[in-house]
């Protein structure tokens, strides 16, 4: 194959290669191991392969996308449309052609293993005092002699039964507000925002009469990979629903830094993005709703949790200043918005919409949500709390003093830019466990809780398959090959005469692992190469560098404990985790879970006002560290290139996890973390 065969580059998996012009898009996607749907045989019948390509400038791809590279719309496109539909800007994978190099999205609903949005609410008991509440009033009909309008009425109710004053109500619910005060006989049950800022009341909903049907909101956790989200019931707190799907921006790049380039670099890129995380939002609330049973009229609240560039993005504000010093926010305090002005036009059009205050340029509201959720600085100990996604936030802090920064650990975490990596889905290889002596592996895939080497294992991954390796299962095993001295300190694979697998196979100049042969049955092949090693070890590198400048501007050299936040953070294992260097050394039933705790902080403010009135001077107190222009983090972030580290002893760990004394750098070295010239070439 030709080096000048166009290059095609899918998302959200992030496998790429090359194929020869015009090769189907489904037919591309299967020979690169892309999970892309297709049940009628590529006759543009089922419509199970729609894609989504995306043109202009991919600095993180490193290709200029142009309209021509695929084909042109032929008969069986025109006809499915003409009949059913597509979408704006959907394609048929199986009947559009590649014919120049293409950024090609594979929407969720397209994919055969749906991805799991492993960020659901957790079960803590919640102090209510909801923005929003109902109050039952009685109206004065209205009188020849004493003229009034009915609005006035209204008010002058709700100020004698329930001493509120000052009411506002926009045109569109005045509009209706003669209708429902005579149908409900005079009586009706009024839905009010009040928030914490003492800004006027407003009233939201009106229903005839005693509404008994409940009133809602929405935390939505806006991560830049993936959206979650958590229906709530504003009068007890309980989640009704919960959900979540891929970020759709990923198809304009998987980290931050690269929607901010391709912002710079293709004019009216931030409403593209705009436009497609606020349809995504909407949906993802569409969606709740009708699982819950609910009208969208009862939806009258929302909190937003996210990064700055993802806070900017969905406000529609140029994320450009984010992406160079001094990485000035356009607004850092928290807003209060219509739902209507975000495009959330699946709920009630008045509802309101709260965003929580960003604390710096690279520490969003995000950030701020996990230290509502975590509260560090009403901890008696020194908490390092780690959000772990695409951007990584710290937070280190006790009563004296809180501390924040953002490490830019990028998407190998969630299985991107991993040989054999996906995102999670049924069939991807989520736990590994490797023998210290006959180096064989076995694995556990998500959708299935036996082991590879189970009886029944086969049986029970029939319909999934295994696909690939996810997030936590690459972390366990670079750290199982760690453990069983396939791989030394430098994080170099060794050869099968070093190890003594045959399961070491030469790949070029390095070696490579093999996790998983299905190709006897038809699956992937699906191995741990030496790049999938050092994007790992980049990534691990950025997070306890970030770590290590906490702790340097609080003056310790250890942490008391450490909480793994986020949906990552949930599901890796914490000795997997210190054993590669993730986390400063502390001990294992010291490392804990929060959990989604941006989403919990999010429901937190939405259930309370008087969190979001806390937050807001919290982030204040907060002390932001710039890892970006911090001499030291460069030394920290070289250090921390050793697995599990070139200097920090990490006493804890050695107590309970072998690490084989091996050196598999030829050229020298002695595999604690000098084999660097070796890693570059590989």
């Amino acid at each position: 194959m030709s080096d000048q065969d166009p290059l095609v580059i899918f998302t959200p998996s992030g496998k790429r290669g090359r194929v020869p012009r015009g090769t189907p898009v489904l037919q591309a996607a299967r020979k690169l191991g892309v999970d892309l749907d297709s049940v009628c045989g590529g006759r543009g019948i089922c419509s199970k392969c729609q894609v989504t390509p995306a043109f202009g400038d991919f600095p993180k791809h490193g290709v200029h996308v142009e309209p021509q590279a695929l084909s042109d719309w032929n008969a069986v496109e025109e006809r499915y449309d003409r009949v059913r539909g597509l979408k704006e800007g959907r394609r048929l994978g199986c009947q559009a052609c590649i014919e120049g190099d293409v950024v090609i999205d594979v929407p969720a609903e397209s994919q055969v293993h749906r991805q799991v949005i492993r960020k659901r609410a957790d079960t803590r008991a919640l102090h209510m005092n909801p923005a929003v509440k109902l109050c039952y009033v009685e109206v004065a009909e209205p009188d020849m002699h004493e003229p009034s309008g009915d609005f006035e009425r209204l008010s002058q109710a709700l100020q004698a039964q329930w001493g509120i004053e000052g009411v506002t109500a926009d045109l569109s619910l005045l509009a209706g507000l003669q209708q429902v005060l005579r149908k409900g006989g005079w009586k009706v049950t009024v839905a009010l925002h009040r928030d914490h800022t003492g800004a006027a009341p407003r009233i939201l909903q009106l229903w005839p009469g005693l509404h008994e049907g409940g009133i809602f909101g929405l935390a939505v956790d806006l991560g830049s990979t993936t959206i979650a989200a958590h229906l709530t019931d504003l009068d007890t707190g309980e989640v009704r629903a919960s959900s979540g799907l891929m970020n759709p921006q990923i198809r304009f790049g998987e980290d931050l830094m690269s929607r901010v380039s391709y912002v710079m670099m293709n004019p009216g890129g931030t409403e593209e993005m705009r436009d497609a995380v606020r349809r995504a939002l909407a949906t993802l609330a569409a969606e709740l709703i009708a699982e819950a049973g609910l009208a969208p009229e009862q939806v009258l609240d929302v909190v937003v949790v996210c990064n700055p560039v993802m806070h900017h993005l969905l406000l529609g504000l140029d994320p450009t200043e984010l992406g160079q010093a001094p990485f000035a926010l356009a607004v850092s305090e928290a807003l209060s918005l219509p739902a209507a002005k975000l495009g959330l036009d699946t709920i009630n059009p008045r509802a309101r919409v709260y965003l929580l205050p960003c604390i710096a340029g690279h520490v969003g509201a995000d950030a701020a949500a996990v230290a509502l959720s975590e509260a560090p600085e009403r901890s008696e100990d020194l908490a390092l709390i780690i959000d772990v996604g695409t951007n990584a936030e710290l937070l280190l802090g006790n009563r004296t003093r809180v501390l924040a920064c953002s490490s830019p650990t990028g998407p190998a975490f969630e299985g991107a830019q991993i040989s054999s990596g996906q995102r999670a889905a049924p069939g991807a290889i989520e736990s590994v466990e490797i023998d210290p002596v006959t180096k064989e592996p076995r694995f556990r895939v998500i959708g299935c809780d036996l082991w590879s080497d189970d009886p029944g294992f086969a049986e029970a991954t029939a319909a999934s398959g295994v696909t690939g390796i996810c997030g936590s299962g690459i972390i366990e095993a670079l750290a199982e090959m760690r453990m069983a001295g396939l791989m030394d300190g430098s994080g170099l694979i060794g050869s099968a005469e070093q190890t003594g697998t045959a399961r070491s196979r030469p790949e070029g100049r390095t070696h490579a692992y093999l996790l998983h042969d299905g190709s006897a049955e038809g699956g992937p092949v699906i191995t741990v190469t030496q790049g999938d090693v050092r994007a790992i070890q980049l990534a691990k590198s950025a997070l306890y560098a970030g770590a290590r400048l906490l702790m340097d501007e609080m003056g310790v050299d250890h942490v008391d404990r450490v909480v793994l936040a986020g949906a990552f953070g949930a599901h890796i294992s914490a000795k997997h985790a210190m054993v590669l260097g993730m986390i400063p050394d502390v001990p294992l039933e010291k490392v804990t879970s929060a959990g989604n705790a941006a989403g919990t902080g999010a429901r937190i403010a939405l259930c309370d006002t008087a969190a979001r009135a806390a937050i807001e001077a919290n982030v204040r107190r907060i002390t932001k560290i710039e890892t970006a222009i911090a001499p030291a983090f460069q030394a920290h972030f070289v250090a921390a290139n050793a697995i599990p580290h070139a200097s920090d002893p990490f006493p804890e760990l050695r107590r309970i996890a072998p690490l084989p004394e091996v050196s598999f750098n030829t050229g020298g070295g002695d595999g604690g973390g000098r084999g660097g010239r070796r890693r570059r070439r590989g």
